[in-house]
């Protein structure tokens, strides 16, 4: 009898430290053409996780992210996602990366009431229609593109060239751009749209380089952007190279090589060296107190949307819920992650606008 009772102890025990985890379910490209920005994104998100852990957790339980490989699919990504909702019983997803993947999502969201914390796309379909399950902790990629836009004209380059990958990712991208080039009433010399998977750069360089462009917005994933950047370069172009935040990663600096120099990469965060934001100043101590030599811009979107999660968690109290998340997010107003301000509403799940412009240097750090 004593034995059974210890064992059902241990069975309790066991039940008990099971349900005590704040289970979060992350789908992502840890392979393919993202994996340099997934790595970076989800580094600074455990960096921030680690620390909250190390101080006894969230209401007493720890957080335990479940990072699975998507493979950049986005019919995996709902694969995979169910699974962690269903099988692993996860509060909430988080910080997966792309554009259709994310819209792939919005179904699955709906039908599991599970919310979707921090995605790592700029993907205006996820702020606008304000969606109940989503909290977006970054700017639309369509103000990042309109910006860039408007700065390579003021500084006259205005022979500007757009490549964008095929899908709902490089869409909404290029709508962006194209209200940039309305506001400085100028038109793009060369639109062109190239495969997701696998794209063949060396007829849309040749082109480029033929219009003799100033300039060249490359909207597509760190690995095919780098591949477009060789072959403009390949094809004799000296253009000037912008790209999205979705390529603001250490590695994808790497992928450039030879051509990283100049490149021009938009921002959603401010500099990861300018530790006059608190919230910097903590990601670099942290990272420090690990040994690492500081933080990447995409370790700072994982930290920050790490953190944001972090607060809705404790808001939501010692014993949440997917619902309970959903609403503590939801009525999180004026929240200082450390010199930026995030705000939630019924109306408005966007969280920060902020958006800058890098330029990567020869030594191949970004600079501001």
């Amino acid at each position: 009898m004593i034995k059974q009772w210890m064992a059902l102890g241990a069975l309790a025990l066991a039940l008990s430290s099971a349900h005590a985890q704040l289970r979060i379910g992350q789908t992502s490209g840890f392979t393919g053409s993202v994996a340099a920005g997934v790595k970076e994104n989800t580094d600074g998100a455990r960096l921030y996780f680690d620390a909250v852990n190390a101080r006894g957790g969230v209401n007493g339980q720890p957080i335990e992210l479940i990072s699975v490989d998507d493979k950049f699919d986005p019919k995996l990504t709902v694969e995979v996602s169910r699974e962690l909702i269903t099988d692993r019983k996860v509060l909430a997803l988080f910080l997966n990366r792309g554009t259709p993947h994310s819209q792939a999502l919005l179904p699955l969201l709906a039908e599991q009431k599970v919310p979707l914390v921090g995605p790592s796309t700029g993907a205006m379909l996820l702020h606008e229609p304000v969606n109940p399950w989503v909290f977006n902790v970054r700017a639309t990629y369509q103000r990042e593109a309109a910006r860039a836009i408007e700065h390579l004209a003021s500084i006259g380059q205005n022979r500007i060239a757009i490549i964008e990958t095929d899908d709902s990712f490089g869409a909404d991208s290029a709508a962006g751009a194209m209200q940039g080039f309305a506001k400085v009433k100028l038109e793009p010399v060369l639109r062109q749209k190239t495969p997701r998977d696998k794209p063949d750069y060396s007829a849309v360089a040749a082109e480029v380089a033929k219009l003799q462009a100033h300039a060249v917005m490359v909207i597509a994933s760190a690995g095919n952007t780098a591949s477009a950047v060789k072959a403009l370069r390949a094809a004799g172009s000296r253009a000037q190279v912008v790209t999205l935040s979705n390529n603001a990663s250490e590695g994808f600096i790497k992928l450039l090589g030879e051509h990283a120099h100049g490149v021009i990469v938009t921002q959603v965060f401010p500099n990861e060296r300018s530790v006059s934001y608190g919230l910097i100043k903590e990601a670099q101590d942290l990272a420090r107190a690990k040994g690492l030599p500081g933080v990447s811009p995409a370790m700072m979107e994982g930290f920050a949307a790490a953190k944001v999660l972090t607060e809705g968690l404790r808001r939501a109290g010692p014993n949440p819920t997917p619902q309970k998340l959903r609403d503590a997010l939801e009525g999180m107003t004026r929240y200082d992650l450390g010199g930026l301000t995030v705000s939630y509403s019924p109306t408005n799940h966007t969280g920060l606008d902020f958006a800058d412009l890098s330029i990567i240097d020869a030594s191949g750090r970004f600079r501001r």
